[in-house]
C-alpha cells in the first residue's frame, strides 16, 4: 500500500510537470500553488511529523534534514519557481540528480508514516503531492526553453520513479529507526514548506497568497482530525 501512495506521489509530480505544455497555462497564477503547497507542508511538518518523532532525542536529525535540503535546493540547483522568475535556464545532470535524491526522501517518508500510522501516511502522501507538483511545473518551465517534448517526459518519469524507489528502501529500515527518519523527514519538510515554498509565493505578495496559504494549513490539519 506505502509502494502504491509513493507511486501516486510520483504521478502527482508527472502531472505538475505536464501542466506548463498545456495551451492555456499561461492563464494560472503558480504563486497560488506554491503558497497553498507551503501551507500543507508546513502543517504536516509542525502539527503531524514532529509529535511523531520524538524531537527531544532527535532534534539533530530534524537540523540534519532542513540542512541535507538546503543543500539539494541550492547546492543542486533545485527550487520551484514561476514562470517569469525562473532564473535557471537549462536542467543538468547535477540538478536531475537533485530531484532525485529529493524524490527518494519523500518516498522513504511516504512508507515510514505509513506503516508508524495510516493517517500520517495519508498526510505526508498529500504533502508530498502538494510540494511534487509546483517542482514538476519547475522542471517543465525551465526544459520547454530548450529541450524537446521527449526530453522533458523522460525527465519526469524518472523523478516520478523514484517515490516508488523510495518506499522500496524503506524496507530496508529497522522499525527501531523510524522516529528518527521522522524526524529527518520533518526537517525537509520545514525547508521545503517555509524556506523554498513560502519565499517562492511571496516574491510578489498579495492578500490572496496568505489565504492559499492558510487554506493548504487547515487542509493538512483536516486531514489530522481523521484520526
Amino acid at each position: 500500500m506505502f509502494i502504491l501512495l509513493a507511486a501516486i506521489a510520483g504521478l502527482g509530480d508527472i502531472l505538475g510537470g505536464l501542466l506548463p505544455l498545456h495551451p492555456r497555462f499561461r492563464n494560472i497564477s503558480t504563486r497560488y500553488i506554491l503558497a497553498f503547497a507551503s501551507g500543507v507542508v508546513v502543517s504536516a511538518a509542525f502539527f503531524e511529523l514532529l509529535p511523531e518523532a520524538n524531537v527531544e532525542s532527535n532534534w539533530a536529525l530534524v537540523g540534519l534534514g532542513f540542512f541535507i535540503m538546503y543543500l539539494i535546493d541550492k547546492g543542486l540547483a533545485l527550487h520551484q519557481c514561476g514562470e517569469s522568475e525562473c532564473e535557471l535556464t537549462g536542467v543538468s545532470w547535477v540538478t536531475i540528480v537533485g530531484m532525485a535524491s529529493d524524490n527518494v526522501i519523500d518516498g522513504i517518508g511516504i512508507a515510514v508514516a505509513y506503516i508508524t500510522q495510516l493517517v500520517l501516511g495519508l498526510l505526508v502522501t498529500v504533502a508530498v503531492i502538494a510540494h511534487e507538483i509546483p517542482q514538476g511545473i519547475t522542471t517543465t518551465l525551465i526544459m520547454k526553453k530548450k529541450y524537446s517534448l521527449a526530453r522533458i517526459i523522460a525527465v519526469l518519469l524518472f523523478a516520478g520513479a523514484m517515490y516508488p524507489i523510495g518506499a522500496s528502501i524503506s524496507l530496508f529500515i529497522p522499525v527501531a529507526a523510524y522516529q528518527q527518519a521522522i524526524a529527518f523527514v520533518a526537517g525537509v519538510f520545514i525547508y521545503i514548506g517555509a524556506a523554498a515554498l513560502m519565499t517562492e509565493a511571496h516574491r510578489r505578495f498579495n492578500q490572496w497568497v496568505i489565504l492559499a496559504l492558510l487554506l493548504g494549513a487547515a487542509t493538512a490539519l483536516g486531514l489530522k482530525f481523521l484520526e
